[in-house]
């Protein structure tokens, strides 16, 4: 039978309160001459600056590649700078170490942190797995380092069908820290055997089904993009299922799923279930589309903790350097190396 394990200590994830606002001015009010320095600054540290998809919109444009997590982290890898510099939360930075461990990594604010992460330790998971033994463990890539170390194949929600399919269909799988995207990937490929941690982010579990069913209702004719960390997924599927939404303009999409949709979609208006930063890549790359978020407020604090004069000082003065102890790092790097092996991450998260 399928269980659902809560953590029996999860730590304190209320986030921080924001420290800035999208639209916070740049220095001197002008953005150009603030992305000119900080270009410079980047020039002068032989450093690439990375920008996840959730971050500031001003934080995005400046960046050299925006993405998702893990996306960044093997541009990283494979590009020539000598320095990262990861605008987005910790465990990210932390990935792009993992997979560039000569390569010096920086953070704009290394109190940047996640709740989804957070929602299960290297501790914890040792203990699930005593419960289970022989069973797989599949770790979200939104996972601290020291988790994906005692991991056996890492997932991003773009493959975790994939990475789950290749577990022979009799061994248990411990899947963490996302109960939703378990659930979907439980309900989906019809196995029984798969234990989910009771994990969420807070900022996709506030999307809630009511949220989703009012927007769909005053949008009839709108598509339906929805992240499957949502806590409205398994409700936006069943009321499809149900013909209560369209099921050809419902679509589960991680947010490279969601950026490949926004290209091709010829739709007016499509509704968004994801952190709002995420709206501004989909309008870049679809100006013709009205792209509006399900929820207004699905806002990250974490993520809106990088600022535009933290991005600056961390180039120029190089502070909030990501560091991975090499042995955890070298397990980690197998469980990602694994799920790459296995197939196509696709845009990850």
């Amino acid at each position: 039978m399928t269980t659902t394990v809560l953590p029996p200590s999860a730590p304190n994830v209320t986030p921080p309160a924001p420290t800035s606002t999208p639209s916070e001015p740049a220095i001197d009010n002008d953005f150009e001459q603030w992305a000119d320095r900080v270009r410079r600054a980047a020039r002068k540290q032989d450093a690439v600056i990375l920008a996840h998809n959730y971050q500031d919109p001003a934080i995005q444009d400046v960046a050299d590649h925006v993405g998702d997590s893990l996306a960044l982290s093997r541009i990283a890898a494979e590009c020539d700078a000598s320095t990262i510099v990861f605008a987005g939360v910790h465990f990210m930075a932390e990935t792009a170490k993992i997979l560039s461990p000569d390569k010096r990594v920086l953070i704009p604010d290394a109190k940047a942190g996640c709740s989804l992460a957070d929602c299960i330790t290297a501790d914890q998971l040792r203990e699930w797995k005593a419960q289970h033994p022989g069973a797989v463990v599949v770790s979200y890539v939104n996972t601290t380092a020291a988790v994906k170390a005692e991991t056996d194949i890492c997932c991003t929600s773009s493959n975790a069908l994939e990475v789950v399919r290749s577990i022979p269909a009799d061994t248990e799988v411990l899947f963490c820290p996302d109960q939703f995207l378990g659930a979907h990937v439980r309900r989906t490929l019809g196995r029984d055997n798969i234990h989910t941690w009771m994990g969420e982010c807070h900022v996709h579990a506030d999307i809630s089904p009511s949220d989703l069913i009012d927007q769909v209702h005053a949008n009839p004719d709108a598509e339906l993009f929805v992240h499957p960390e949502c806590g409205c997924t398994t409700s936006a599927l069943w009321l499809a299922g149900r013909g209560e939404l369209p099921v050809e303009r419902t679509h589960i999409l991680s947010t490279g799923g969601m950026l490949t949709a926004a290209r091709a979609t010829t739709s007016a208006k499509v509704l968004v279930a994801t952190e709002v930063g995420m709206l501004h890549q989909l309008r870049q790359v679809n100006g013709l589309t009205d792209f509006e978020p399900v929820n207004p407020r699905a806002i990250c604090p974490f993520m809106k903790m990088t600022t535009r004069d933290k991005l600056l000082s961390c180039i120029e003065e190089v502070h909030d350097e990501v560091t991975v102890d090499p042995a955890i790092a070298a397990k980690a790097r197998r469980a990602v190396e694994r799920m790459i092996s296995i197939g196509n991450p696709g845009g990850g998260e």
